[in-house]
């Protein structure tokens, strides 16, 4: 049993700098930069994915400067459960929660999973999966330990993995051929666009824990704000870099499937890129696939943190168990949280379901976009004098752009995949009864 302080001493210390803040959010985002983005190339070709990625980049702009009106306004663990809990009670507030936490802890198994397989490529007489349960065991302690030493373990593999990002540029870049970005650049007609959206999504899916951490944050009404527009702004600039020197190396279907034209998908897009133009026996090929996991182990020990924070928050304020909101006394994390979330990811992982595992993840990642949105607004009227350290420009045209492009996004996604968005509501409608049969009348809001 973990220790526990009285409520009035349960508070997470306040220790992350602008620097950590930084590291974190693009920690959270990185791995998508290094797979899973050139799926959508498939579906969209390099004009339907370029598109795609284009609304989505629009999107995440106007939320990410939308949403730091809330996180410097609320700054708490719970992100946008407490922004729609002050918005429109409890039972949206359960919903938010929820959705969240599905985002937060689905994605990790997936990225673990990708953690295990590259180990596998170096030591294969180890399991994939052993290598995954491994990582969750020492990223969730690592993450009981205290927030500080994670904040500054992720500030560290982040920037490495951006090196990473940019050297893979450098050498890629001077065989870039613009013919390469037009050759079949829309295989399956405008519709690939739609089909491509959660490919686009994956470039940048996560950002939005850096409002989870905001409690932790020194000076939180100064400093989220700032950082999220650096984030977005780093990871735009990788996305571009990335998109366009990996395209423009032997076009789209090079860095798609393992063989080259047609046949089996690749997760490994930017190793084959660079196979392009050194070959696999050099060692700048040798050391993407080395930094490379450093990309997937910033986005998973990033995630645990940011899920560790929604659970906590959730179960703090009584929308769950009470000891999910406990915090550790010695360490002043949220240990139980941590635990908790870490068991429901080993499940997900047993599952082996990488791919319907992601897509759930992206569809409560969207449903909070919508949710957080509609916060923004109803805020701004109901709670007119309420302060905020920081407000959007442009309102209400940014939250009202952010929200329109999330719920298109929603439907292109859920469209496609119909069967897993019932597997979401299933999840979601599920909890709640339980959350009213045991939880709703004894909670506040």
């Amino acid at each position: 049993m973990l220790e526990n302080t009285q409520n009035e001493k349960s508070e997470l210390k306040k220790v992350l700098s602008p620097l950590m803040l930084w590291g974190l959010g693009v920690g959270y985002v990185i791995s998508g930069m290094y797979f899973g983005w050139n799926l959508g190339l498939k579906e969209g070709g390099t004009l339907g994915l370029a598109i795609a990625t284009g609304m989505i980049i629009i999107m995440y702009a106007c939320f990410s400067l939308s949403y730091s009106e809330l996180a410097c306004a609320i700054p708490k663990a719970g992100g946008v459960f407490d922004y729609a809990s002050k918005a429109f009670g409890k039972d949206v507030a359960f919903f938010a929660g929820l959705s969240q936490i599905i985002e937060f802890v689905f994605a990790p198994p997936a990225i673990a999973f990708g953690i295990g397989a590259y180990f596998n490529l170096a030591f294969p007489d180890i399991p994939i999966i052993a290598i995954a349960l491994a990582a969750y065991l020492i990223f969730t302690l690592l993450n009981i330990y205290g927030v500080k030493a994670a904040a500054r373990f992720e500030l560290v593999i982040t920037i490495v993995a951006v090196i990473e990002l940019i050297i893979f540029t450098g050498v890629t870049i001077p065989k870039f051929n613009i013919e390469n970005l037009h050759t079949n650049n829309l295989p399956n007609g405008w519709g690939g666009v739609f089909a491509a959206i959660p490919f686009a999504i994956w470039f940048f899916l996560g950002i939005e824990g850096l409002a989870n951490v905001a409690e932790e944050a020194k000076n939180p009404q100064k400093d989220v704000q700032k950082s999220f527009v650096l984030v977005l702004s780093t990871l735009v600039l990788l996305c571009v870099m990335v998109f366009i020197s990996a395209v423009g190396v032997g076009g789209w279907e090079k860095i798609v499937f393992v063989n080259g034209v047609g046949g089996e998908s690749s997760d490994s897009p930017l190793p084959l890129a660079m196979k392009q133009v050194v070959g696999d026996s050099n060692w700048l090929f040798h050391l993407l696939l080395t930094i490379g996991l450093f990309g997937l182990v910033a986005s998973f020990h990033g995630l645990i943190l940011a899920s560790g924070r929604s659970t906590y928050e959730f179960g703090k304020v009584g929308y769950g168990p009470k000891f999910l909101g406990s915090i550790h006394k010695r360490f002043k994390t949220p240990a139980n949280a941590l635990l908790f979330n870490s068991g429901i990811g080993i499940l997900a992982l047993f599952t082996n379901k990488t791919a319907e595992v992601i897509t759930i993840a992206v569809i409560g990642a969207l449903s909070i976009y919508i949710i957080a949105m509609f916060s923004v607004l109803k805020l701004r009227k109901s709670h007119p004098d309420m302060v905020r350290p920081y407000k959007v420009p442009f309102y209400p045209w940014l939250p009202i752009i952010a929200l329109i492009l999330s719920i298109c996004a929603l439907i292109a996604v859920v469209f496609y995949n119909t069967k897993l968005f019932f597997v979401y509501l299933g999840i979601l409608i599920g909890f709640y009864i339980i959350f009213v049969i045991f939880y709703r009348r004894n909670t506040n809001g």
